[in-house]
Parts: structure tokens; sequence; C-alpha cells
């Protein structure tokens, strides 16, 4: 059994069955991996994928258990080269880093400028998805890092640590009639057609949750992941935007009026995470520092050696989160 065939398994597993885009991938030859997965099944006797001819249909139940077992080895493996990287060159690697596209955009950029300054050396890739598809990609170790709010039920496997609390506002055109209002209530806000984020999207729920708890049924005729498009559709007349504070710009929204909602809807809490276990290099404790600066490198560390949420929970408890 060698380290490469696990790498392909894992690889194919990952690119749908594909093995013509996994080679791609790995600038190999689809004729080798194919080979290499053969005489590994042959060796184990078992066969891990079930095949149509030559193409792969499926992961057999055998398999699943073989691809998870080597997605852990080949972490682990991943693990010893960053100990060796951080003894031969602390300043030099690479950081992938999950997260939506409002943190990516209005969040990050910053804190990102002054990473790259101090690190240039680091090679920094940047994965925008869903909450789920962040948690997939941190858990599988596709990423090293994930940012998130929302669905933190998917983050089980990772150590997920508050960073900032934040919340929303209403954003309109300036001859909008909520312009007027000088205490705006729920009840304001459903009265009119809402374009937001979609469910289970940037603190989505905690709006829902309002609307529930006050026995209202909001008119949403357009949800996006992207606080930019909610808001060229609040442009183009289509209704009024609730979204992220942080995503209204003064300058560039100067035609837009952000009417606070803080009083409606309760906060949200941003976390930064990666999965129990990893090895965290001295430029990484850094990259979490640097956006959340209460998480240094101590607290992290003690974060780290915990084994239960209600630990993490408690940990953090007396720990006072900005708001942005």
């Amino acid at each position: 059994m060698k380290l490469q065939q696990l790498r392909y398994i894992w690889e194919v597993a990952h690119h749908d069955l594909n093995v013509s885009a996994t080679a791609q991938s790995l600038f190999t030859s689809q004729p080798g991996i194919s080979k290499q997965i053969r005489l590994l099944e042959d060796e184990l006797g078992v066969e891990v994928f079930s095949r149509s001819g030559k193409h792969l249909t499926r992961i057999t139940p055998a398999g699943q258990t073989i691809i998870e077992q080597a997605g852990e080895i080949l972490r682990k493996v991943d693990s010893i080269k960053r100990v060796a990287q951080e003894f031969s060159n602390e300043k030099r690697g690479s950081l992938d880093v999950a997260t939506t596209h409002t943190q990516a955009r209005y969040a990050l950029p910053p804190m990102i400028r002054e990473f790259i300054d101090r690190y240039p050396e680091v090679s920094l890739n940047m994965h925008q998805g869903t909450p789920m598809q962040i948690a997939e990609m941190a858990a599988s170790g596709t990423v090293d890092f994930a940012i998130a709010t929302e669905a933190m039920e998917h983050f089980g496997d990772l150590v997920m640590m508050p960073c900032y609390k934040w919340n929303r506002c209403i954003v309109v055109p300036r001859s909008h009639p909520l312009t007027q209002s000088t205490a705006l209530t729920l009840e304001e806000v459903a009265a009119h057609p809402i374009v937001t984020y979609v469910f289970g999207f940037t603190g989505r729920s905690k709006l829902d949750e309002a609307f529930m708890q006050s026995g209202l049924t909001p008119k949403v005729v357009f949800t996006a992941t992207d606080a930019d498009v909610i808001k060229t559709y609040v442009r183009l007349g289509l209704g009024i935007g609730i979204m992220a504070q942080m995503a209204y710009d003064p300058v560039l929204d100067s035609d837009l009026v952000s009417l606070d909602a803080s009083h409606l809807f309760d906060h949200s809490t941003t976390m930064i995470g990666c999965r129990k276990g990893t090895f965290l290099r001295g430029y990484m404790y850094d990259f979490i520092e640097l956006f959340a600066p209460h998480l240094n490198r101590e607290l992290v560390a003690e974060a780290f050696l915990l084994q239960t949420r209600a630990e993490l929970d408690e940990l953090f408890a007396d720990i006072e989160l900005p708001m942005r």
C-alpha cells in the first residue's frame, strides 16, 4: 500500500468519480491512476469503486470506510510536513481559507493586506461557499480555516472560535417611504417585498426567527448569497434589502440609505476554526489573531485541547466580542 494510492482514491472520490478530472488536477495520467487503484484493490481484496465497463459508478460500502481512513492518513501526513516546514522555514507555506462572500468582500480585506505584508512567501487562497460547503471543505482538509456565521451544526468536526458580533440593516433607495419612519418596526418591514440572503446563509435564520416570533410572514421575493447582488436588485426596485450592516458602504452605496435594524433582529456571531488535531503553524496563529485580536496564541492553543462544544463555550463565555 502506497501513499500515492491513498491519494488517488481520495481525490477520485472528491472529483465525482471522474478519473480524467482527477488526473488533470494531479498533473498525472488517467491510466496511471486507474492502474494504481486496481493494484490497491487487489492488495486489499475488496473493491473501492463499483464499475460499469471502464467507468466508475459509485463508492462501495467498504470503499467508503477505506476512503475515510485514507483521508485521515493523508491529513496526518500533511501535519507532519507542516511540522517540518515550521522548523525549516517558518514564514513560507500556504494557507487556504473558506468563507462566505460577505466575509471575503467586507470583513477580511484589511487584515489580508496586513497578513500578506507580514508573510509575502505564504500563498493565500480564498474559497467561497455556503456554510455547509465551508464546513465540508474544512472537515475534509481541503482548506485550513473555515470562517462562517450560520449552520454551526455542520461544524462538529471543527474547533470553532468566536470572532465578532454583527447585525443587519435595511437598505432602501433614498426616496423610499421607510426613510421617513422614526422607529422602524417589523410590521413596517414585512409590509414591503424583501430581497435578502438565501436561507441558512449569512445570518438568515436570525431574520426568520424574528418574523416568526412576531407572527409575521414576510414576502421574500428574491434571495442571493451575495450582498452586492442584494443591493443591485434593491436599486432595480424589486424590494427592500436586508443584509449585513458591514456590507453597506456609505461612499459606494450613497444612492441607498441604510436603516438600523439592530433592534429588530438578534445579533449574529462570526466564527473561525479548523479541523481538530490540525498542526497550526506560526503564521496560522497570526492569521487568527489578525482577524480576531482576542484570539491570541495561548487562547487558541487552549481551545484545541478541549473536547466538547460546551467546553469551548465556557472558555469564551467571559470574552466581550466586538461589534462590526
